[in-house]
């Protein structure tokens, strides 16, 4: 998902405590914001239970993030090289990184979020 389409969820969310708000049933807001009703179900309980604080999005669960410590060894492991690591070539791919960081650090990332950390 984009950063754009991240912030128009979000967006949504806030639209959908206004309408708690403003006393709407579940129905209306799903059919006004072109949502689910169980989703709007969820986010009234989420609201209930914690205020604006609940609806909003906690991010992304499968975005692992490494510490600075382990960025300054990846970036050093990055130097020796693709070959210091098994490959054939001296290519360092977006594939490559991110089975390194696994490897490294028994981490599991997307290539773009491989990209993202360069």
């Amino acid at each position: 998902m984009t950063d754009a389409e991240r912030a128009a969820r979000e967006r949504i969310r806030l639209q959908v405590v206004e309408r708690f708000e403003g006393g709407e049933e579940n129905r209306e807001i799903a059919a006004a914001l072109r949502v689910s009703e169980r989703s709007v179900e969820r986010w009234r309980r989420q609201w209930r239970e914690r205020g604006e604080a609940g609806v909003l999005s906690k991010g992304s669960p499968g975005r692992p993030r490494l510490s600075e410590r382990q960025i300054a060894s990846l970036e050093r492991e990055l130097e020796r090289g693709p070959l210091a690591h098994g490959w054939e070539d001296q290519r360092w791919t977006l594939a490559r990184v991110k089975a390194l960081i696994g490897r490294l650090f028994h981490v599991g990332y997307t290539v773009e979020g491989a990209w993202a950390l360069l």
